[in-house]
């Protein structure tokens, strides 16, 4: 990323976080900071280096090659699209009374697949798996614009699915957002937030940040005579960040493992 991901007005202040999970369990969570001048972004296709031999690029919304080395791991991976591109409406989320603050999201691969290999002290492991790539950008810091939120996503079968429910800041109404795609077989048959039901169940305010939980989250999709059910069940807390607004814990400071573009929301515990 270019910069944290909660302070948006901050001057560009590069990062490159590689997180790991072995079959065995062993973790590795690296973080490391990349001077200015050594970060770069194409506008017209992906193409984003950070230092020697990082580099996330990408053709046409539909393949990307992703190098890169932090600590004693490294990546060398290709991710191909087997869900399109996509996005809630415009991507594009607007707050404020002249509509000026923006929170932007693209799911670039809802799914696809994986190929390549990961070195870990010198010793090269090749594999294959299910991948997903979405990208954020705006010009506010999200705890600034929202109160709480839902996101998953998942495979089962021939679908995939990408549900979830953005609760406003006070100061914005607590306007919901509910964002929902639905995909089989590779292909979009869903994503029509007029059709979404969203159902939290067994809620409780957790003690520690005065957030809403909901231990079952339920996502219903009425389309003519086709209905969908989607459910998330949560099963444990990775972290609880409470912080003020303007002290968002930066991406070190996030738990292992979580989402890289989807940080938690300061004072929000994260299922």
């Amino acid at each position: 990323m270019n910069k944290d991901l909660g302070a948006a007005t901050a001057p560009l202040s590069p990062q490159l976080r590689v997180n790991l999970e072995l079959p065995d369990g062993t973790m590795s969570n690296h973080v490391i900071a990349v001077p200015a001048d050594q970060w770069s972004s194409e506008r017209d296709h992906t193409d984003v280096r950070m230092g020697p031999g990082n580099r996330f690029s990408g053709t046409g919304l539909r393949e990307y090659q992703i190098q890169a080395t932090a600590g004693p791991v490294r990546l060398d991976f290709t991710l191909t699209a087997d869900v399109p591109a996509w996005r809630p409406a415009t991507g594009h989320m607007l707050f404020g009374p002249s509509r000026d603050l923006e929170f932007n999201w693209l799911p670039a691969v809802p799914q696809g697949a994986v190929r390549g290999a990961y070195t870990v002290g010198g010793v090269r492991h090749e594999t294959t798996g299910v991948g997903y790539h979405d990208h954020n950008w705006g010009n506010i810091g999200m705890q600034e614009i929202i109160h709480d939120w839902y996101w998953g996503r998942g495979l089962a079968g021939p679908y995939t699915v990408i549900a979830s429910f953005i609760t406003a800041a006070p100061k914005y109404g607590y306007d919901e957002i509910p964002i929902f795609m639905l995909a089989r077989g590779g292909r979009i048959i869903g994503d029509d937030p007029a059709k979404v039901t969203f159902d939290p169940r067994e809620i409780y305010t957790d003690d520690q940040t005065g957030k809403p939980v909901a231990n079952i989250v339920r996502y219903r999709y009425v389309d003519a005579e086709d209905t969908y059910v989607v459910t998330f069940n949560r099963q444990r807390d990775l972290a609880r960040a409470i912080r003020s607004p303007r002290t968002c814990p930066s991406p070190s400071a996030w738990p292992p493992g979580w989402p890289g573009s989807m940080g938690p929301i300061c004072g929000s515990p994260a299922p």
